[in-house]
């Protein structure tokens, strides 16, 4: 019986390890195959397939395209939603929701920013810890906000910064529960606003 116990331990053991942490993006294509394009209220900008111990999971990034010319397209609206591939179906396991807010100067778009947005296992848990940023710029084209929500065990973790050339206006903060993540997370993460300061040229401090 012991022998029994064992092996069943060792081919769960196996299984369990075995199991491919991967992540990649999806084509317009598979994202209809997928039947992704069923899950958010708006156009899809993005969307993403990955696999974790925890199982498969789609995620999209959609924006609402409310002003589209010939230059740019506006969005008011951002919408990201996480679902995991269930018995043929979806089973939502976060939303994230936004818009343009009434700050002066005006804001007249909101955007994710994918070339900073990830999804990998951070921390090295066998999970994977989504990264999600967007910001939003003003009618002169500047950045006005700039958000870096982390997806760990179900929960986020949020720092929101507002730009500002004058010390009154300019916030930067993390979430009070910040410290909960676990240092690895946080360490990526303090190295991506040092990026986001240096290719972006934002200042991202408090003021």
């Amino acid at each position: 019986m012991k022998k029994i116990i064992l092996l069943l331990f060792f081919f769960y053991s196996v299984f369990t390890f075995s199991q491919k942490i991967e992540s990649y993006k999806l084509s317009k294509e598979q994202i209809v195959q997928r039947e992704l394009d069923q899950v958010s209220d708006f156009p899809i900008y993005r969307a993403f397939e990955f696999s974790d111990k925890g199982g498969v999971y789609g995620l999209v990034l959609a924006e609402n395209q409310k002003n589209i010319s010939k230059k740019d397209t506006l969005n008011t609206k951002i919408q990201a939603v996480c679902v995991m591939n269930d018995h043929g179906g979806f089973l939502e396991k976060w939303r994230i929701n936004d818009l343009l807010e009434d700050y002066e100067p005006k804001e007249t778009n909101i955007w994710f920013w994918t070339k900073y947005c990830t999804t990998k296992d951070i921390d090295g848990d066998g999970y994977i810890d989504p990264v999600i940023v967007y910001g939003s710029k003003t009618e002169y084209g500047e950045i006005r906000r700039v958000k870096i929500i982390t997806v760990y065990k179900n929960k986020k973790y949020v720092i929101r910064a507002v730009e500002c050339d004058l010390d009154y206006c300019r916030s930067f903060k993390k979430d009070k529960n910040w410290n909960m993540l676990p240092q690895k997370i946080k360490t990526y993460l303090d190295q991506l606003v040092v990026k986001l300061r240096k290719e972006q040229n934002l200042i991202l401090k408090d003021g």
